[in-house]
């Protein structure tokens, strides 16, 4: 009789008001993952960051997330999970008023790698809150699809967020957009939210945590290294040391009394494959406004403001497509869905690259198909994840589709930009007084080539600037085709591995 009085048990207008508040800090990380890509240009000029470190402003803040999650999503089971909202929501506060104001790229990194800290405590708390919140299997769909559409959405809000406030303030207001949000979220959360915890705790485990993080750092640092100098002794050491890291945190987590995430959830292969895909389906995604923001404003010459409005159908096609996964899933199979929207995000690459010389409507064009696919998709896969573990798991499992997103974000700027870095510098030919007496790394982005540009108003700025456009437009080409390759085997993965899998 309870758990009949339980399954049909509504939710109600205070659970669709804790819903409002539990997205927020979702909207905040999200919304963060990207607001800085349409900041690059001024960043680039007020700044002056090396093309290594424009990529790890970009990378450092997913990086830490995805090393920080599941460690996080463990110490929310056991401590409270609305207790971690709050401490990651004041902390995330502080840092974003930090970023705001730096005045170096080292120091812009570092509150980078706080905002990351903190935004992992909110992360994982919140898609486990919605299966406390909502135990009915159609309302909680439904409060999965907005916290889709909301992670998704904010991911293309960013830009253009970032776009209006760059075309009225100067760059670090992109940051300060995060405080009256933590404001609101720090008023209202202690009065809508219920606390939640794993009611047979363990202890913590530290050594699980290190060895995360030591898989996590050296690997991405490696992939970039990798891209900067080919074969090197410093890329392959920094990529061994993170498979060394990766090997050691799998065999802690196996033999450790309280792991941070039960090994044992992989072995289901429906699990695994909707986590795979939210890893993919973030690769493509970050990875195309890596290349999309630069272009629009640095190629095309629109404000930040016009480059952003050019991504909002975008958005608005993502947000809605998570709501139409929830009707399509019940004529169509999941494993048909997500392998749709990898193809999609194939035929948005092809889109935005191939049909021509890439212009503002092509962008615009491709963006709304990937967000489609991406929209589809993320619904699907978290609806699968959270139905395939116990309750008492829902923050570590939560943490580790979460962790996927995040990884997902750094591969997409850490693989897809350093693809785009290093076919642009090889293309770009710049006259030798140009190159007389600047640094190689005044040449190494798109944004640091036009602005040296600027000091030659003659011929010689015309040859860098064509030069430049020539050679971002190639690179753009050669990170679509590997794009489009990633895409459509995710695409087969995804159809082996979801095959079977229900929703009900």
């Amino acid at each position: 009789m309870t758990t009949m009085a339980v399954r049909q048990h509504r939710a109600g207008p205070r659970e669709w008001l804790a819903l409002a508040v539990i997205v927020m800090p979702v909207l905040l990380i999200s919304i963060d993952n990207t607001v800085l890509t349409f900041a690059l240009p001024q960043v680039s000029v007020a700044l002056r960051p090396s093309g290594e470190q424009l990529m790890w402003l970009v990378d450092i803040y997913p990086l830490m997330l995805a090393g920080l999650l599941i460690a996080a999503g463990s110490l929310g089971d056991r401590v409270g999970r609305r207790r971690m909202l709050l401490i990651g929501a004041a902390g995330f506060g502080l840092a974003s008023i930090g970023a705001a104001f730096s005045t170096s790229a080292e120091a812009l990194i570092a509150w980078r790698v706080l905002l990351g800290v903190f935004g992992a405590a909110l992360m994982p708390s919140t898609l486990s809150l919605i299966r406390t919140v909502f135990v009915r299997r159609d309302d909680r769909r439904i409060a999965i699809a907005v916290w889709a559409a909301t992670f998704a959405g904010g991911a293309a809000l960013g830009p253009v967020v970032g776009g209006y406030l760059l075309e009225h303030f100067w760059w670090g207001s992109v940051f300060l957009v995060n405080v009256p949000i933590i404001v609101a979220f720090l008023a209202a959360a202690p009065f809508l939210v219920p606390e939640s915890r794993d009611p047979r705790p363990g202890r913590l485990d530290l050594p699980g945590i290190a060895w995360s993080m030591t898989a996590m750092l050296p690997f991405v640092y490696g992939i970039k290294q990798l891209a900067e100098q080919g074969l090197a002794a410093e890329a392959v050491g920094a990529i061994a040391l993170g498979i060394v890291g990766g090997v050691l945190f799998v065999r802690r987590q196996a033999t450790a009394e309280h792991p941070l995430i039960d090994l044992a959830l992989f072995s289901d292969r429906v699990f695994s494959g909707a986590i795979g895909a939210n890893l993919l389906s973030m690769m493509g995604y970050a990875g195309f406004l890596f290349f999309a923001a630069q272009f629009l404003q640095l190629v095309v010459g629109l404000s930040p403001m016009a480059a952003a409005t050019v991504l909002i159908p975008g958005l608005a096609v993502t947000m809605i497509g998570g709501f139409v996964a929830v009707r399509l899933a019940r004529f169509v199979s999941v494993a048909s869905l997500v392998s749709l929207s990898f193809a999609m995000s194939a035929a948005g690459y092809a889109i935005a690259a191939f049909a021509g010389t890439p212009t503002t409507w092509s962008i615009m064009i491709a963006f709304a198909v990937l967000g489609l696919g991406i929209g589809l998709a993320e619904t699907i896969t978290n609806d699968v994840m959270l139905s395939r573990v116990p309750g008492r798991q829902a923050g570590a499992a939560s943490a580790a589709s979460e962790t996927a997103y995040e990884i997902g974000a750094v591969l997409g700027t850490a693989v897809l930009g350093s693809v785009l870095t290093s076919s642009f510098r090889a293309n770009l030919t710049v006259p030798a007084v140009a190159r007389f007496g600047e640094q190689d790394s005044a040449f190494e982005t798109l944004g640091g080539t036009m602005e040296q540009a600027r000091y030659y108003p003659n011929e010689i700025g015309e040859q860098i600037v064509l030069s430049a456009h020539a050679a971002f437009e190639n690179a753009v080409q050669l990170t679509s085709a590997v794009a489009i390759v990633v895409a459509l085997g995710a695409a087969w993965v995804s159809w082996r591995t979801l095959r079977g899998a229900s929703l009900d």
